[in-house]
């Protein structure tokens, strides 16, 4: 490794990041979104009255399954081995809508950020898909990172202003 965190060559070339030298910690983001949407599709979500099915059960495991193929979707990033991805769902009445809320943790060589975004990201795609049919103004709000532990950079986490 080079010592230059960097996705670009000496060239000017994009490329992915040598982790091969960093320490092997414990890695773990947080991020955070929201589906704004009418307080009447937020009643039929609730109450299980979806015509596609439970959307907050599916919308977790969509979130899930997104970590897991990060390296996939996003360029240049490392395909990670996750130790757990937690995704939680909760009303938010004065939305009104649904919060999304997810961790990605590991022990490895390089975070977890993107994981943890990329979990909500598609949690709150999920959602809007499955309930669009009865409110297709819903919006997709305030994807952000939270908070980060673990490597080089050590921890960081956004102002409680932003949480």
């Amino acid at each position: 490794m080079s010592g230059r965190l960097t996705h670009l060559s000496e060239d000017g070339r994009a490329e992915m990041v040598d982790v091969g030298d960093k320490a092997v910690t414990a890695r773990s983001a947080t991020a955070a979104g929201a589906v704004v949407m009418a307080p009447e599709t937020l009643s039929l979500i609730l109450a299980g009255n979806m015509k596609k099915g439970d959307v907050l059960a599916t919308a977790r495991l969509a979130g899930i399954m997104a970590a897991k193929r990060t390296a996939e979707l996003i360029p240049l990033c490392h395909p990670l081995m996750l130790s757990k991805v937690d995704v939680e769902i909760d009303a938010a009445e004065a939305l009104p809508g649904l919060r999304v809320l997810a961790t990605a943790s590991l022990a490895g060589r390089t975070g977890v950020e993107m994981e943890a975004l990329t979990a909500v990201s598609v949690a709150c795609l999920t959602i809007y898909d499955m309930a669009k049919a009865v409110d297709r103004g819903m919006r997709i709000i305030d994807i952000r990172l939270l908070a980060k532990s673990g490597g080089r950079s050590g921890d960081w986490r956004a102002d409680a202003a932003e949480r």
